[in-house]
């Protein structure tokens, strides 16, 4: 039986539920940040149909050359879904602004659902911490889970890690070295605009499909980013 999330007032307005019948094939996303070439060429490899539906798990924008031509791609197509990530929802809110975006990319970008789901499938950018209610989460939460330290950040134990329950939860957010594939959890941003690859889940094949960046666009500290492991669910008790 399938397990259909429901958040909190303020959230489930936020939440859009996808009949996964009407699609003949299913692909999730990772961050784009930007880096138009690279999804185009992701896109080319996938090669979807207006019968499949393209889920991307948020920040479309900053960081990479081109945010505008990146929120065009996915706005005009009506099988081209987005949820929102942090770095959408720093331009909704005013902490951070982009020039090359037109005040229609912006309403796009507000209109954005934070959480997506279909089946026994959970799409949101930052992640969830499976110790407390879906419905307790919080806008902040949902774009930003990352670790369940105390502090967070990028100190283990993630919660991706150790997450054990369904919906199976689709996210990005957290620069890994490869995808995290587990029964519970999807990883897919790896990086594109920081020059790793940028990754799609094919959802009915239960598989993966990437493409290399031509060029690395941001430089990262190697240790922000992270090298996915399966971790012992226990492990976050005493967190």
């Amino acid at each position: 039986m399938a397990t259909t999330p429901t958040f909190g007032p303020k959230l489930e307005r936020l939440h859009r539920r996808v009949d996964s019948a009407r699609w003949d094939d299913i692909y999730v996303v990772g961050d784009v940040h930007g880096c138009l070439d690279a999804v185009e060429r992701l896109l080319d490899r996938i090669d979807p149909s207006d019968e499949d539906l393209v889920v991307f798990v948020g920040d479309l924008v900053r960081k990479g050359p081109d945010s505008a031509g990146v929120v065009e791609l996915v706005a005009e197509r009506p099988n081209f879904l987005s949820v929102r990530g942090n770095n959408e929802q720093k331009l909704i809110d005013g902490r951070k602004t982009l020039d090359s975006l037109s005040s229609a990319d912006y309403e796009f970008l507000e209109s954005l659902p934070v959480a997506l789901s279909w089946d026994d499938t959970l799409v949101v950018h930052g992640g969830i911490d499976h110790r407390e209610p879906v419905e307790d989460h919080t806008l902040t939460d949902l774009l930003n889970t990352r670790s369940l330290a105390p502090g967070g950040s990028y100190d283990r134990p993630y919660w991706f890690e150790t997450r054990r329950e369904r919906p199976r939860v689709f996210f990005g957010h957290t620069v890994l070295s490869e995808p995290f594939v587990a029964d519970h959890a999807v990883g897919l941003d790896t990086g594109c605009v920081y020059g790793g690859a940028l990754t799609a889940f094919d959802y009915r094949a239960d598989g993966l499909i990437a493409v290399e960046p031509r060029e690395t666009h941001v430089s990262r500290d190697a240790d922000s980013i992270v090298d996915p492991r399966l971790a012992d669910p226990v492990s976050c008790d005493a967190v």
